[in-house]
């Protein structure tokens, strides 16, 4: 079965959608406002990255229908999402 070019853009767009959304929760126009680095801002949009790829590894881990892999996707899961604290926290300077 061939996917279809609307399927593909749609496909497409939903992930350039939630980086574009990413760098407006990561605070892209501050570095504009203030003339510093957006060093802050990639850091901060991988940290979500992070914590939505945790998020999704649950879901699926909870969802999937049984399997060897169930334990495995946990805990990346939750590996995943600490990571994402931990990335918070350094942001934040309280590491």
């Amino acid at each position: 079965m061939a996917l279809e070019k609307g399927t593909l853009l749609m496909g497409g767009f939903k992930y350039v959608y939630i980086i574009i959304f990413f760098m407006f929760l990561a605070g892209f126009f501050h570095p504009l406002i203030t003339n510093t680095s957006f060093d802050i801002v990639v850091i901060g949009v991988l940290v979500l990255l992070l914590g939505l790829a945790g998020g999704i590894l649950l879901h699926r881990s909870a969802t999937d229908g049984g399997g060897g892999r169930k334990g495995a996707m946990l805990g990346a899961g939750f590996g995943l999402m600490a990571i994402s604290a931990l990335g918070i926290y350094y942001m934040t300077g309280r590491v």
